[in-house]
């Protein structure tokens, strides 16, 4: 680990503490958390996997055991066995999602109780559009991702490594705990890629199951199957970003692949759990009216009409600040498109005050829920059901 910080690093330093100050101070009441400490002498290097230094700043608090690996039966080398990328991981080393590590041939996970962000959502803002619509989710996340995307949002958070972003204690019943003082029947995980705070996360929905609060999970999709079916017995909903289409796209610009993504979709169908689908639509690299067409009727072919999709506008960011922001004609085309292919549900999830941010009866076309951005009004949907001819509306409502 290098002793001085350069006037760059700097800078990139103070964007996370300014990033950190807004995402983790107590708002309107909200639950949450401040940062006491600087990340100066924190390890930036994204594409490092080798513990240095920072391996004392890693607490004894936050490590335990990793669930979902095996040892490969030499030089203490271990297998992930986690998500797709089946990183094989040596002695003193992480996974390419910088919070697994092996330490001395056992796996370990380094953000157990450790999360980084805190906020009370509604639902709506996940999206999840089909799912106890009007209330709000106790969300958190830890640091780490098992995707690079080069658009990211929460990039702060999501390509740091546990040990550059300080944090409190937070054990899973700790978050039940604050969830029921706030209120909140839903726990959430979301913001970073919840699949590689794997153990914390089902720990958390597991005690929640317990006190009658229900789990979603807010994700990439990118985990085996195996992994994905035990951790649906603790949830309640998913909501899958369906990156794009194409390998082409997934590689890179996500630095993962597509197909792992549509098998947990058809995982989730066969168990039978909720779940809706985002895609947010970037001009040039997967606006294509042929692509978009391929994928509804992949949807509709594979899961059926009825799961909900978002189409959600880019905006500038992270790596991705040489592209314009989505024009909302463009997702409105995608909207039309998908409605042709015969799904049911589409919305546009992020473009505020828009028709298509509502819900419709399939049938009869009644407005059931009414939104304006995060602002939810439910008009004419009944025990599940369209108060004007009667078809059942899918999704969780009570």
């Amino acid at each position: 680990m290098r002793n001085e910080v350069s006037s760059d690093e700097k800078e990139n330093l103070l964007t996370r503490r300014e990033f950190l100050s807004r995402t983790l101070q107590s708002a309107a009441g909200l639950y949450a958390f401040s940062l006491l400490h600087g990340v100066a002498n924190a390890q930036t290097d994204d594409k490092s996997t080798t513990l240095t230094a920072a391996k004392s700043e890693i607490s004894s608090r936050f490590v335990a055991d990793a669930r979902w690996w095996e040892p490969m039966g030499k030089n203490n080398i271990v297998r992930c066995k986690l998500c797709p990328h089946q990183c094989s991981v040596p002695d003193g080393q992480r996974g390419l999602c910088g919070v697994r590590q092996n330490m001395d041939g056992k796996y370990k996970t380094l953000v157990y109780s450790k999360p980084v962000s805190m906020h009370v959502d509604p639902i709506e803002k996940k999206p999840l559009f089909h799912f106890l619509p009007t209330s709000t989710a106790f969300s958190l996340a830890t640091a780490g991702c098992n995707f690079g995307c080069k658009f990211c949002q929460n990039w702060e958070i999501s390509q740091a490594k546990p040990e550059e972003i300080p944090s409190e204690y937070l054990p899973p019943e700790k978050i039940v705990e604050m969830s029921k003082k706030e209120s909140t029947p839903i726990l959430a995980y979301t913001y970073s890629e919840p699949v590689i705070f794997y153990e914390y996360m089902y720990d958390i929905a597991k005690a929640g199951k317990k006190e009658n609060l229900r789990s979603v999970m807010i994700s990439n999709g990118f985990i085996n199957k195996e992994p994905m079916r035990e951790l649906c017995k603790v949830l309640s909903a998913v909501k899958i970003d369906l990156k794009a289409f194409t390998d082409k796209y997934y590689k890179e610009v996500c630095s993962g692949e597509r197909d792992p993504v549509l098998n947990t979709l058809k995982t989730l169908k066969e168990i039978g759990i909720w779940y809706e689908i985002v895609v947010l639509i970037i001009p040039t690299l997967n606006d294509g009216e042929q692509e978009n067409r391929e994928m509804c009727r992949w949807i509709v072919n594979n899961l059926g009409p009825d799961v909900p999709v978002h189409y959600s506008q880019f905006f500038p960011t992270y790596k991705m600040m040489n592209l314009p922001r989505t024009p909302v004609q463009t997702i409105e085309r995608c909207h039309d498109i998908a409605k042709a292919e015969g799904i049911h549900f589409v919305y546009l999830g992020n473009v505020w005050n828009h028709k298509y941010e509502n819900t419709f009866c399939p049938k009869c076309d009644k407005l059931l829920i009414r939104r304006q951005g995060y602002y939810t009004k439910i008009e004419a949907l009944k025990d599940g059901k369209c108060a004007g001819c009667g078809t059942t509306i899918p999704g969780v409502w009570s």
